[in-house]
């Protein structure tokens, strides 16, 4: 087998990023998703009510992520959550790989490897097991088919849209990114057009004109698909009010802004900073389509972390298009055998080998991570004493215990913010804190179990209360009964 260097390079590229996105599962909905799936496939229903807590039960619930979960619980039942791991590792290697393929011609592989990875690094800290990653696998499918469209003219690539937006919409609601993407090239096309007819005082292009009806019917037709879902009309409403709810702005982390004193996000101020240097030094104007996606989905990731990824795979090809207008790197050169060309060979079989072991290493880690990260042992002793009564539970820790103990035990709150609403968040933040009237709190939901973080204010005021025992404590929870 002979590699080029570029090939070779390639293959490095993409076998990197597999290894960076294999890891342990630790995110905290992932497992009432794993529940869900489980239950529609086994009712072969959708739930369109909670069917989990019992501080909210029968609350309207919009499963907008069920064929996800039904994907999800296919996948842990074929392979356990080593397949699990891979398969998502795929996807978010997926996506980066068709960002690769939106880097211009001149700046593959090298300069566009590099721009890649930085904004590989850049979005790492939000992968993982979980449906989001299925929406940036898709939105950056939207950019590429976007990205041919403009420039081929070839309206057939616009045709997959719609039907890869009916998918969308009953995998996550996210769908929003895809309808964002579609209007943003619909508006940079447009200020073309105005752009071009001020500049020159001459009508614009015929095709420029046909480029923007065609993506206005496109954007028409997959607003259209959304409809085709078990939720129908909500589904429309649903992303708005999740953007809008200050509860999940407030409350929960991944909404809040990236903090730069962290090291983890030195490399989106690293991508950031790129931007700006190579704006101002690159050679090539963008068009108005990338300019505005940078500047939108820019603005995004800098108000919200959860938006980070989306702001990698948008800006990656724009940093690799102004680098390469400033440095060009050669081909290797001749048809002639090339030096060392054992090496390529070598250096794949070793990328392929070391995936292999970072695999192992992750089914491996999966067990103490998840004890590291949920309450192992106090679901354990729960399932094995069943102790009487309503299970108050951090938020973070609802969907481990929905997928350990339901149907026996249904939980305070999980990671479904939506379903809760904000006044319950709210008032969960201040019970968790331990406010003065945390036991009349706790007596309006007749609950007789507390499985909390030690040192919280609600587990010291329960360890100083006669009324309550401390029945299982480890270095991550504590697991309190009412005498």
């Amino acid at each position: 087998m002979r590699l080029s260097l570029r090939q070779t390079f390639a293959i490095l590229l993409f076998a990197s990023l597999l290894i960076l996105a294999m890891r342990p599962v630790t995110d905290p909905d992932f497992w009432w998703h794993l529940r869900t799936g489980q239950m529609i496939v086994q009712t072969g229903a959708i739930p369109h009510i909670d069917p989990y807590s019992f501080t909210v039960a029968g609350s309207p619930w919009i499963a907008h992520e069920w064929l996800s979960e039904v994907l999800i619980f296919a996948l842990y039942r074929l392979g356990g959550l080593g397949l699990l791991q891979l398969v998502f590792a795929g996807i978010i290697a997926g996506a980066f790989a068709l960002t690769f393929l939106r880097c211009p011609a001149e700046s593959r592989p090298y300069l566009a490897g590099f721009a890649v990875l930085l904004g590989a690094l850049t979005s790492a800290p939000l992968w993982g097991v979980r449906p989001q990653m299925i929406s940036l696998l898709l939105t950056a499918l939207f950019l590429l088919l976007l990205d041919r469209f403009h420039r081929t003219g070839d309206r057939r690539t616009l045709l997959l849209m719609p039907a890869i937006m009916l998918v969308w919409a009953n995998l996550h609601a996210e769908w929003i990114l895809g309808i964002a993407v579609l209007g943003i090239a619909l508006a940079g096309e447009t200020l073309e057009v105005v752009v071009d007819l001020l500049r020159n005082r001459r009508k614009a292009e015929p095709a420029a004109f046909r480029r923007t009806f065609w993506l206005a019917g496109d954007l028409a037709a997959c607003l259209a698909v959304i409809w085709i879902n078990p939720n129908g009309f909500h589904l429309y409403v649903y992303p708005f009010q999740t953007l809008t709810s200050p509860s999940m702005q407030q409350l929960i982390q991944e909404w809040a802004s990236p903090d730069f004193h962290q090291l983890m996000w030195l490399p989106l101020a690293a991508m950031l900073l790129g931007l700006i240097a190579l704006g101002l030094l690159g050679r090539k104007t963008p068009s108005l389509t990338n300019l505005l996606l940078v500047l939108v989905f820019g603005y995004a990731g800098l108000t919200s972390m959860r938006h980070v990824p989306l702001f990698a795979i948008v800006a990656a090809p724009l940093l690799a298009e102004q680098a390469a207008s400033l440095v060009q790197i050669r081909s290797e050169a001749g048809t002639g055998k090339p030096p060392f060309a054992w090496l390529g060979p070598v250096l794949v079989v070793l990328a392929l080998l070391v995936c292999g072991v970072r695999y192992v290493l992750v089914v491996d880690q999966q067990t103490p991570a998840e004890a590291a990260t949920f309450p192992v042992g106090a679901a354990d002793w729960i399932a094995a004493h069943h102790p009487p009564g309503n299970l108050y539970n951090t938020y973070g820790w609802g969907g481990y215990l929905i997928w350990r103990l339901y149907p026996d035990y249904r939980v305070y709150i999980d990671g479904r913010a939506d379903v809760y609403g904000d006044a319950f968040l709210y008032a969960y933040q201040n019970l968790h804190g331990g406010p003065a009237d945390w036991q009349a709190e706790l007596a309006a939901h007749h609950v007789r179990l507390v499985l909390i973080e030690p040192g919280s204010g609600l587990a010291t005021d329960l360890e100083n209360d006669p009324g309550w025992m401390v029945a299982y404590r480890d270095k991550l929870s504590i697991l309190f009964t009412k005498k």
